[in-house]
């Protein structure tokens, strides 16, 4: 038969069925699932902005590299026209005609997004495509009215100062890439105009005979208009990765927030009474941190309401125990003044007396199983030597023995036996099972009738017997005599210690045993004939494992 599970031991069984994967520690990306996933469909719009990015800068930069070879290209064409016209002559004192250069840079076909400059080797700018052209840079003018103003045509100070700012900064950019070809050879590269505006620029040195006699500009305009271009090739970019980033919410709100709200639904419904557990298998079948969670606070709630049913049926046992001496006291009480033989009176007197001192045992005995699980769980498990604890509580037992007393004989190795545990609860095992054996030795018509506790390793267990001489357990018992308030003894054994048994110490000592991931069972000792020698009870604690 099972033994009744017990409050102690359902906090040893919460203890030991949480899972391995719960608490995972360590990098996210090798030990967490909803890590993985939550950085994955983050990571995944950025990815696709830096990429877009990436990829469009390329582009850029390879739309800015064959301007630049066009412009170059074209450079050189006309640095050629401007020799074969005659712009450059002289030998050996070179010069660049100015007139003749002007004209060549009149009678081309310059397009409307390009500009042609010539600088003397002064840097004295002596031609300008735009000028010859009669070309008018056009641009918005500001209100000629502001609301609420007066009128006024002059643009804002600030406007000006912009303006002389921008064409100041154009002046030197130009001026330092027209000094950068004469040195070498060639200068290309984005700058910005007067008006604000990008151009693509590439300088050449006007040479006759070796002489370096200018230098020849040429702008692409239309840098504003690829820039825009690239901007708008970025839209689908953005949209994707705003897409990406909308669907990753929801997705992250289905995976995630919507279980951890069933969580907290549940759990609400068992802080308001209305469920025992939390039970849902469909979160519980996730192999992630959500599963492992769900299944923690499943197995907790489960352990929560096998302790409240042990406090449930640990109420009523305690009801019917204590109803049994309660009726006595009663009926002797209420018999007491109608009984008027002295001899009777004192007989009651004694049953009343044993009745309250049974009362007393019992509620002692309550009390400390009901602190047990308050005091197993408050303590943190050190390391013990048990068998300086055992040799402890059996010197106390060998000091204030009474004559009639069985003596009670200790036999264990020098070494030490270390276990992980708690003192105090350790120590009430022990003594409940030597009284246990003491109560019933005593019963023993034996000289050498005594209670032996042995102690002893055994592979990864500290294993502890204690014999006694009494008349044994029947076998159909050796597991019943666990159970809270089960007891059966000679009723002369029962005078043993004072006020009887309880029934609880045994219950006690294995609730403790199963909190320590230990065991506790009763077996008979037998002789050569099959005779029943005395009972044996024997407990087993894992030893401590070395740091």
């Amino acid at each position: 038969m099972r033994s009744k599970p017990s409050m102690a031991s359902a906090t040893a069984i919460a203890r030991s069925s949480r899972r391995p994967g719960f608490g995972r520690i360590g990098p996210i990306w090798r030990g967490s699932r909803l890590g993985r996933t939550i950085i994955a469909l983050n990571v995944a719009g950025l990815i696709v902005l830096i990429g877009g990015a990436l990829i469009l800068n390329e582009t850029r930069r390879a739309l800015m590299d064959a301007q630049i070879d066009t412009l170059r290209t074209e450079g050189e064409l006309i640095a050629q026209v401007l020799s074969a016209a005659g712009a450059t002559q002289g030998v050996p004192d070179p010069l660049l005609d100015v007139e003749v250069a002007r004209d060549v840079v009149l009678q081309l076909h310059v397009q409307d997004t390009q500009r042609i400059l010539i600088f003397d080797a002064q840097g004295v700018q002596i031609a300008d495509s735009h000028m010859i052209n009669d070309r008018i840079d056009r641009r918005s003018l500001p209100n000629l009215r502001k609301p609420g103003g007066t009128f006024t045509i002059r643009p804002a100070p600030s406007e000006l100062e912009m303006e002389s700012r921008n064409a100041q900064r154009a002046r030197g950019e130009l001026e330092a890439e027209a000094r950068e070809a004469m040195i070498k050879d060639i200068a290309a590269g984005a700058r910005r105009t007067a008006s604000g505006g990008r151009v693509v620029s590439v300088s050449l040195p006007i040479k006759h005979v070796g002489a370096i006699l200018g230098v020849l500009t040429i702008e692409g305009g239309d840098v504003d208009a690829i820039i825009a271009r690239q901007r708008a090739a970025l839209i689908p970019f953005i949209l994707v990765a705003f897409l990406g980033t909308i669907a990753s919410s929801l997705l992250l709100n289905i995976i995630i927030a919507r279980p951890v709200r069933r969580l907290s639904r549940a759990a609400d419904l068992v802080r308001l009474s209305r469920a025992r557990s939390i039970s849902l298998p469909e979160i519980s079948r996730r192999d992630d941190e959500l599963g492992d969670l769900s299944r923690s606070l499943e197995t907790m709630t489960n352990s929560l309401s096998e302790r409240m049913d042990a406090i449930e049926r640990f109420a009523a046992d305690v009801a019917h125990e204590i109803r049994n001496p309660l009726t006595s006291i009663r009926s002797a009480v209420e018999t007491l003044d109608l009984v008027k033989d002295e001899a009777a009176r004192l007989k009651l007197m004694n049953i009343l007396k044993q009745d309250v001192g049974r009362m007393d045992r019992l509620i002692t005995d309550i009390s400390n199983a009901s602190r047990l699980d308050a005091e197993l769980s408050r303590e943190e498990p050190r390391s013990i030597d048990a068998a300086k604890l055992m040799g402890d509580i059996v010197s106390i037992y060998q000091a204030s023995a009474r004559k009639t007393d069985p003596p009670v004989i200790f036999d264990a190795p020098a070494a030490a036996m270390p276990i992980a545990g708690r003192e105090g609860p350790l120590g009430q095992v022990f003594r409940n099972l030597i009284d246990n054996a003491r109560s019933f030795t005593i019963l023993a018509d034996r000289k050498d009738a005594a209670v032996r506790v042995t102690m002893q390793r055994k592979d990864t267990e500290i294993v502890t017997t204690i014999d006694d001489d009494g008349p044994g357990i029947p076998a159909e018992n050796l597991e019943m005599v666990f159970e809270r308030f089960y007891t059966s003894r000679p009723r002369a054994s029962r005078v043993v210690g004072g006020a009887g048994n309880s029934g609880l110490g045994l219950s006690i000592a294995r609730q403790i045993a199963l909190a320590h991931n230990g065991r506790l069972w009763a077996e008979n000792r037998m002789g050569r004939d099959g005779e029943i020698l005395g009972a044996r009870f024997i407990i087993a604690l894992p030893t401590r494992r070395s740091a």
